[in-house]
């Protein structure tokens, strides 16, 4: 069933440096929608599984793209049997990612999550593996894992015009990017007023993703414009359920 749209605010721009316009979700990105894995995170399951703590991971991550695959595979050779639980499952014949029936790949899953997803009580820490690893390397864990893992729940879909003219939206990841399924998840965090709890707007506790997005002068070309509406800005449809 699909859920009718709320009413949101949207801005856009022109990329100082490209044949790009930028559109905006700014609803999203003023909220204070923040990431509550291990906060209150309920999963993406039919029922609430906070106590797995699986958040996102359940169903393994589908790689964008070749180079994505290349740059997943890099990592994992640095990945240690104390960041990861199923480090001898990953080496094994069976490998650590599959191909699916429509050509595209992705991580593998085992015991109904990710594969690189670590149970609750795993020595190295719960949690992604890639995650873990990166924090004890002192780098970004974004460069670590599978694109799909550091954009959610931020939403990057491009549209190229015949002329070869881009327009990139930056939006908020709803339920039916999940596909079918997403209607059946018991809880998703963008719907929840329990994930807008932040002590500052999405476009900030998001600023890393968004600009590896954008680059950092159209980022700031965006941060500009959401600190400077010219109306009242409209609230994020899950905090108005909070109120209601």
């Amino acid at each position: 069933m699909l859920r009718e749209e709320e009413p949101r605010e949207w801005i856009s721009f022109e990329d100082p440096d490209e044949l790009r316009t930028w559109m905006i979700d700014a609803t999203f990105l003023r909220s204070n929608y923040k990431c509550i894995y291990g906060e209150g995170c309920k999963g993406i399951h039919e029922e609430d599984t906070s106590d797995l703590m699986q958040g996102c991971c359940s169903f393994g991550a589908h790689f964008l793209d070749d180079d994505d695959l290349k740059s997943v595979k890099k990592f994992v050779k640095r990945l240690k049997p104390k960041h990861w639980k199923n480090y001898k499952k990953g080496h094994s014949e069976k490998g650590w990612f599959v191909k699916e029936r429509d050509g595209d790949f992705k991580t593998r899953v085992v015991d109904g999550v990710c594969i690189f997803h670590n149970p609750v009580g795993f020595e190295g820490g719960t949690g992604c593996a890639f995650h873990i690893a990166a924090e004890e390397a002192g780098e970004r864990h974004m460069d670590w894992k599978p694109d799909v893992c550091w954009q959610v729940p931020v939403r990057l879909e491009e549209h190229i015009e015949d002329s070869g003219y881009v327009v990139s939206t930056v939006r908020e990841w709803k339920r039916r990017d999940w596909g079918e399924g997403g209607e059946e998840f018991h809880w998703w965090c963008t719907d929840s007023p329990e994930a807008f709890v932040g002590k500052e707007p999405a476009y900030k506790f998001f600023k890393n993703e968004i600009t590896e997005f954008m680059g950092p002068k159209a980022y700031k070309i965006m941060v500009t414009q959401l600190e400077r509406p010219t109306a009242v800005p409209l609230p994020h449809p899950a905090v108005k359920r909070r109120s209601r």
